[in-house]
């Protein structure tokens, strides 16, 4: 069956129980999906070609609002918290069915697509959304099937995007009107209550997350790329720390800048496309990225526009400093055209330390590395509130908690295990500050950690002398090509040694005290590996 060339599933939508619909349009194309959107005023054309939205008060996602249905299928996996929030199955059903008498007489639109580039680990997701520019999103954010592939095409799971409705928090035990319900009985993730589109890209991921660890795949929050000689490296980090940015290197083949999973045969990327957020995005320090927001059929997020020239203003944070450009990954030039490569030799950990005492890179041994993934440490500026300078220590296991239903340490395990028995080496590499913390030091240079992250990568510091840090443990090279020796030892960079070592002490007592709720679920080994080991 066909709808203006396009190919329409046999199964409709009456599996979900949408009925009495308007229309629906099926697998629409770049172009089409922009007329739509225009025509129903949910964007504007900017100069280039890009289509700009605006998604109202929600600018980022809402982790206090996910919900997972409590029952059967999620008893003993899920690891329920504040991150991990149950709902009643009734009660879920209540909401579920108000959505649906929403939907009746609504428009929508739907789309079938991969989640995974590996055929043997991939997943079917068809989105169903509320507007144009919410399809044209997963479109660009998620793999394409083949005309051949959507014949046919029955999904794994289903996304039902409703931002128009919202939910009652009295009577459905919300936070907010605003509400992510993920259903694995039956197989469904219904939104409601945001127009930020980041929540269906993260939702696909959640579900990848719960269920990759059954096939003994480890679902990872990072960037991936491959070097000229075949060798594949991960990048992990929160915001901010350089993820994207190391990356993106030109003389590597870039896999994919945000979620990936590693099997044993295999690392591939979870999507077809990428969220870049563009906030005073600059042409001459990141042309490939900045390239892509004068573009037709990147979708922009909050991005200020004259709305007489259509000229963009992405230094204009008005709307929120998230903003962020939805594009297919085919828009980076030297993006992997088939998501898939062998498994890595290098795993690159990234954190941004504002107080200036980590190393610029160091190397781990698998139960370090299982320690600092728990951790999920970085450091942030608290430059948000007026006379405050003093940085704020941030943890995130796994480099991405709230997208980890199950105990991290399942994820942790999995790590150590894949990085022993397929000999990967792993480095940690500090963004951040350098000679002193924020106000003090200044931030590493972009040069130096290049150097360093380069010459991890082609083997260089896995054979150089290094000595072990008295403060964290991990083995610290004493040299590095392009870089001052004297860089490499944080505690040589700071002209007050006495303030580095009360710094030191602080924020490796900060380190033990977050590691201690996971103290009772790893073995002696990881223990062992704790920062102060030395002590």
């Amino acid at each position: 069956m066909k709808q203006a060339g396009f190919v329409v599933p046999k199964t409709g939508l009456e599996v979900l129980g949408l009925k009495n619909l308007g229309s629906v349009r099926w697998n629409l194309s770049v172009p089409a999906l922009y007329e739509e959107a225009v025509r129903r005023g949910e964007g504007r054309v900017a100069d280039g070609g890009a289509l700009v939205v605006n998604t109202g008060v929600h600018t980022g996602r809402s982790p206090n609002d996910k919900f997972f249905v409590e029952d059967g299928a999620t008893k003993g996996k899920i690891d329920w918290g504040k991150t991990n929030k149950p709902i009643d199955p009734q009660r879920y059903r209540a909401l579920y069915n108000r959505m649906l008498a929403y939907a009746q007489g609504h428009d929508l639109f739907a789309r079938d697509c991969w989640a995974g580039a590996d055929p043997d680990h991939r997943i079917g997701v068809r989105v169903v959304t509320q507007t144009a520019w919410h399809n044209l999103f997963a479109r660009n954010m998620f793999l394409r099937p083949r005309p051949e592939e959507l014949e046919g095409f029955k999904p794994d799971f289903t996304i039902l995007d409703l931002p128009g409705f919202q939910a009652d928090p009295k009577l459905d035990g919300t936070a907010s009107d605003c509400a992510i319900l993920v259903n694995f009985t039956d197989r469904v993730v219904a939104i409601c209550g945001t127009w930020y589109a980041g929540e269906v890209k993260k939702s696909v991921f959640t579900l990848l997350n719960y269920l990759l660890p059954e096939k003994n795949v480890l679902p990872m929050h990072a960037s991936a790329n491959i070097g000229p000689k075949g060798d594949v490296a991960i990048f992990f980090g929160l915001s901010g720390t350089g993820k994207t940015t190391l990356s993106a290197d030109p003389s590597r083949t870039l896999l994919g800048d945000d979620e990936h999973g590693w099997g044993e045969l295999s690392l591939f990327n979870f999507e077809g496309g990428c969220y870049a957020k563009v906030i005073k995005l600059s042409r001459e320090a990141e042309p490939e990225i900045y390239a892509t927001t004068e573009r037709f059929g990147t979708v922009l997020e909050n991005v200020v526009m004259d709305p007489a020239t259509g000229t963009l203003d992405l230094d204009d944070g008005r709307h929120t400093e998230n903003t962020r450009a939805c594009y297919p990954l085919d828009f980076i030039p030297n993006a992997s055209p088939s998501g898939i490569a062998s498994t890595p030799e290098n795993n690159v950990m990234l954190t941004a330390d504002a107080f200036g005492v980590l190393p610029p890179i160091s190397q781990l041994s698998p139960e370090q590395a299982m320690y600092h993934f728990l951790s999920g440490y970085t450091a942030r500026v608290a430059a948000t509130e007026k006379g405050v300078t003093e940085p704020q220590a941030t943890f995130s296991t796994c480099f991405g908690a709230p997208f980890m239903p199950r105990h991290p340490t399942v994820y942790a395990k999995m790590l150590g295990e894949k990085m022993a028995r397929q000999h990967v080496k792993c480095w940690l590499v500090n963004t951040g500050w350098s000679g002193g913390g924020f106000g003090v030091g200044e931030r590493m240079a972009i040069r130096h950690t290049r150097a360093m992250v380069r010459a991890a990568l082609d083997g260089t510091l896995a054979t150089a002398a290094s000595a072990r840090d008295p403060h964290f443990g991990m083995q610290v090279p004493a040299a590095c090509p392009d870089v001052p020796a004297e860089v490499l030892n944080p505690c040589n960079t700071w002209r007050d040694k006495t303030a580095y070592e009360r710094a030191a002490r602080d924020v490796a007592q900060r380190f033990e005290a977050n590691f201690r709720q996971f103290e009772p679920h790893v073995d002696g080994k990881v223990k062992q590996a704790a920062i102060r080991a030395a002590a």
